[in-house]
């Protein structure tokens, strides 16, 4: 296990899920990842939830707000990029062409964070930690381990990232299917798939991937729990195995254990 106090700027810091039945989901994800979860008092009636590993934030959930749902927002996983200023990051992120769907806004004393959608129609958050840096464990099965980019305009997008978030978008010489590599600093965080291997229909989005010991495993485990796949389990040479699973109420993630 690696513990992690402060998230890099420019790394993924947190992931949230949206979800139609949070209870259900807790069972779900406590099933699968052998998440904990922590329930706090959102406002009436409503709970957020911290998934925890090992005594440590690992993920949330909340259930979609009535205004939410009556603008069509699906259940889904969104991944937020940890931020000097939410402020200054969603003032740039307009003037590259993004748009800021909500805030800049205080999450009590946690921190400060703003909804983003990119160019492309790809939703992100971005977070700028108060006393809450985000993800607090990692290099386990249940956290966080990779991020891929589903989008329509690889370049336009890869563009947009690089000039706000600082992140090398890298070509693999020896990889013909042109993948690009997201690259923060000194470390791979996640990646852009060509554009043909999108699925007709989905709209631009982020998939974060979540490290497990053993894919089948928790793939037919998924299945069992009421899961359908959108990739079944997969081997890539060279670099691991994963599925692509959507959950009992259809948010989307991918399971990944590492070849290396």
């Amino acid at each position: 296990m690696t513990a992690i106090d402060k998230n890099p700027i420019g790394n993924f810091c947190w992931v949230e899920l949206s979800t139609t039945d949070q209870n259900a989901a807790k069972n779900f994800y406590g099933s699968l990842f052998g998440w904990t979860a922590q329930d706090s008092p959102m406002g009436p009636g409503e709970f957020y939830t911290i998934f925890k590993l090992q005594g440590r934030d690992a993920a949330a959930g909340y259930t979609l707000r009535a205004d939410q749902r009556a603008a069509g927002v699906p259940p889904n996983w969104i991944l937020y990029v940890a931020v000097a200023s939410a402020d200054q990051t969603s003032a740039k992120a307009q003037s590259l062409g993004g748009k800021v769907v909500a805030g800049p806004f205080d999450v009590m004393d946690k921190g400060r964070m703003a909804v983003i959608q990119d160019p492309t129609g790809a939703h992100f958050c971005v977070w700028q930690a108060g006393t809450n840096s985000g993800i607090g464990i990692v290099d386990v099965p249940g956290t966080l381990c990779w991020a891929d980019l589903s989008t329509p305009d690889v370049k336009r997008a890869s563009d947009f990232y690089a000039a706000l978030f600082g992140w090398e978008m890298m070509k693999d010489e020896k990889d013909p299917s042109g993948y690009l590599h997201i690259k923060n600093g000194e470390q791979f965080i996640g990646g852009v798939p060509p554009a043909k291997h999108r699925q007709p229909g989905v709209p631009p989005h982020w998939l974060p991937y979540f490290m497990v010991d053993d894919v089948d495993a928790v793939a037919n485990k998924a299945q069992q729990g009421g899961a359908k796949f959108c990739l079944p389990p997969t081997s890539m040479e060279n670099v691991g195995r994963l599925a692509v699973i959507a959950d009992p109420q259809n948010a989307t993630f991918a399971i990944f254990k590492s070849a290396r």
